[in-house]
């Protein structure tokens, strides 16, 4: 599996699609791995580069010791696109994933080509630190049963976990392969983040998406964004719940496919 030396640790990374094509970032839900984007890669490699990778401290990334933050994600980012020899990308994450983006648009804007927030936040507001607190307890416990129970029915919405419902035990066992140390630490960084006042910043093309029956992020905090980062996009996908690329991933992909393709200057492959 291909990883590179990024800061001082290993990054895991995986590319798909056309070595000359445009290429987009997809930054991982904080209990989502690159195989979260299976639906994503399949349709957006057929046109774009399409780079995934894991996050210090998730999954084949290596896990150090010490305090993360989402600059210091965004950083490792800056870092791999260096060392894979990128110069501008289109910048895509989904929850913990776009708050990585957002802060990564902030600190690099010459890296950001353009910026795709999916289901995110710019801020941790209480309601939503109480509501992700048994999270973390449950990565102090070594708990990943009840990591599970604490968090699969507000990650999807009603629809999608009634037609997949003999899914979820093998949701359930793969929760037993997180590494729950470095889980909790990521769990610090999310809720020590707050960009709000420098959303204004923000000058490159941005579309933030959010599933209509998000209950952990939502709508509320989405608009929020909308109305501070200059002439941001904005769209609400029907029926959706938080985890959007697993969730309802075609009107995802169309999506994504637009705006970067409308924001890349280049027409599609064949």
């Amino acid at each position: 599996m291909p990883r590179i030396a990024v800061n001082n640790i290993n990054l895991y990374y995986e590319f798909h699609g056309p070595e000359d094509g445009e290429v987009i970032v997809l930054s991982n839900g904080i209990m989502m791995s690159t195989a979260s984007w299976y639906f994503q890669t399949q349709s957006l490699a057929k046109h774009f580069r399409v780079l995934l990778y894991d996050c210090r401290g998730m999954w084949q990334s290596d896990h150090p010791e010490g305090p993360y933050s989402m600059e210091l994600h965004a950083d490792d980012l800056a870092g791999l696109l260096d060392a894979l020899g990128i110069e501008k990308a289109h910048i895509a994450g989904i929850s913990y994933g776009s708050e990585v983006s957002l802060v990564f648009a902030l600190r690099y804007p010459e890296k950001t080509k353009s910026l795709m927030v999916i289901d995110g936040v710019s801020e941790v507001p209480l309601m939503l630190k109480l509501q992700s607190y048994p999270w973390k307890l449950a990565g102090e416990r070594n708990d990943a049963d009840l990591l599970f129970h604490t968090s699969v029915f507000l990650n999807f919405g009603e629809e999608y976990l009634k037609k997949n419902e003999a899914l979820l035990p093998a949701a359930h066992a793969n929760f037993a392969k997180l590494n729950l140390t470095s889980f909790v630490k990521l769990m610090d960084a999310f809720t020590s983040y707050d960009i709000t006042d420098q959303l204004g910043q923000i000058a490159c093309p941005t579309l933030i998406v959010v599933g209509e029956e998000d209950q952990i992020k939502g709508r509320k905090m989405a608009e929020m964004m909308v109305a501070r980062i200059p002439q941001a996009e904005y769209v609400v996908v029907p029926g959706a719940g938080h985890a959007l690329c697993l969730d309802k991933p075609e009107p995802l992909n169309t999506l994504l496919l637009g705006f970067v393709l409308k924001n890349s200057g280049r027409e599609l492959l064949n």
